[in-house]
């Protein structure tokens, strides 16, 4: 930042115009970059499906990839990479998202065809069949990588009985049970005005987007906003699951901040003390000065409603042992002792260096707004980000580990290759 505290040494402009049936359209202009990120988000979400429809949300990402109205599956996916650029998409728990990547003058081009799959998607059915047989492929494919099948299974245990608990792609039997019909009319339903955010950054005209948007989504009913009901509770639980494994998988868990609350600033800041990056306290002991391990680190799973602050570790039968009282001495450590001003103060650059890093790469600058406007209705510059990190100190970050940390029960998920004496060991 400048002296005068600005980010960039221009001013950007944002710009949102709501248009007559819903769609919000946000963008941020940079002047004299070469390329725009745009995004197409969908507030719908894994947790929005109904029983029967399991995995419909993810099902309907990769389907409206396989033709339009207007263009076929192949000319979708030519459509951008003929001139450099890209498109891709992906499902979460709440939401769902299409972008592209693409030089400013292909810009028209990058929202044209964003809303052509947002609202002119065919479903044919001998796509739509093999489609389902791709994700099957994929539900496959995600188990046989433990450090990425292990955080689903940990949201199925952590959210037992409520959606959040659902695996993003759905199961094999959920899917299987899905027909082509009641997917495109879950398409059709939700697929709204109101639902939709078009976010757009970089070298951008709005009044350009907001015209496109209008020719494009100007003729979708507007549909209702999102209701969530029932606000989930989160889980405590300790779980093995024996597979066949060279390492033994530790994944503990605790409640953290969600997205609306102010405290998550003070999560930033826990997280990369606890396992964030190299200089954490967890990788220089355990891996630096332990060798114990390859990998271990922490990370956080921010939602609307609710947070998860998650710490993984990879490690041998001989070590795994070590490597989970390490970790558990040193949650309670830091319940006992809370960090300093000055560690405080450190990880507080640090995580301020990566967000202002982070605002020079237009994609992330695009989900940044698109997100916030999802979730705040409002636009949030990076000034107000380091703004409000500047006011975390230790005595914040001692209330959140008060409340999030030391009163909490610590949750263990365990995968591995061991006897079953061994592992209730590790839960004792």
């Amino acid at each position: 930042m400048d002296k005068l505290g600005r980010v960039y040494n221009y001013e950007p402009s944002f710009k949102k115009t709501t248009l007559d049936n819903g769609v919000r359209v946000v963008t941020e202009a940079h002047p004299g970059f070469r390329s725009t990120s745009v995004g197409l988000f969908v507030d719908l979400g894994t947790r929005d499906e109904p029983e029967n429809l399991v995995g419909a949300t993810h099902f309907v990402e990769h389907l409206v990839f396989k033709g339009t109205e207007k263009r076929s599956a192949f000319e979708i996916a030519e459509s951008l990479e003929l001139v450099g650029g890209d498109l891709n998409a992906y499902t979460t728990r709440e939401l769902t998202c299409f972008h592209a990547h693409s030089l400013k003058e292909d810009l028209p081009l990058s929202v044209d065809i964003l809303c052509d799959l947002v609202t002119n998607a065919l479903f044919d059915p001998e796509e739509f069949e093999r489609e389902r047989q791709v994700i099957l492929q994929e539900i496959d494919m995600s188990k046989d990588d433990l450090e990425e099948f292990i955080l689903d299974r940990y949201f199925e245990k952590a959210f037992a009985g409520h959606p959040l608990s659902r695996w993003i792609t759905g199961t094999k039997t959920s899917l299987m049970g899905i027909d082509r019909d009641a997917l495109f009319d879950y398409y059709k339903k939700n697929y709204c005005g109101s639902r939709i955010v078009l976010a757009a950054a970089g070298s951008v005209d709005h009044d350009e987007i907001v015209e496109v948007a209008q020719k494009a989504l100007g003729s979708l009913p507007k549909g209702e906003p999102m209701n969530r009901q029932g606000r989930p509770t989160i889980e405590t639980f300790t779980h093995f699951e024996p597979r066949n494994s060279e390492q033994v998988h530790l994944l503990y868990g605790l409640p953290s901040a969600p997205f609306v609350d102010k405290e998550r600033f003070d999560a930033f800041i826990f997280n990369n003390i606890i396992g964030g990056g190299v200089t954490s306290r967890l990788y220089q002991k355990v891996r630096e000065k332990g060798g114990l391990v390859y990998s271990i680190y922490s990370y956080l799973q921010t939602m609307v409603e609710h947070g998860l602050l998650l710490i993984y570790a990879g490690a041998s039968e001989a070590t795994h042992m070590e490597v989970a009282q390490l970790i558990q001495n040193e949650l309670k450590e830091i319940g006992s002792k809370p960090p300093s001003e000055e560690e405080v103060e450190s990880f507080k650059r640090q995580l301020k260096g990566q967000i202002l890093l982070g605002a020079d790469d237009m994609e992330n600058r695009m989900n940044s707004i698109g997100v916030n406007e999802h979730v705040f209705g409002e636009y949030r510059p990076v000034e107000m980000i380091i703004d409000e990190i500047s006011q975390v100190n230790a005595v914040s970050v001692d209330a959140y580990i008060q409340k999030y940390v030391r009163n909490q029960k610590l949750s263990l998920l365990m995968m591995g290759d061991l006897p079953e004496s061994s592992a209730k060991d590790l839960a004792n």
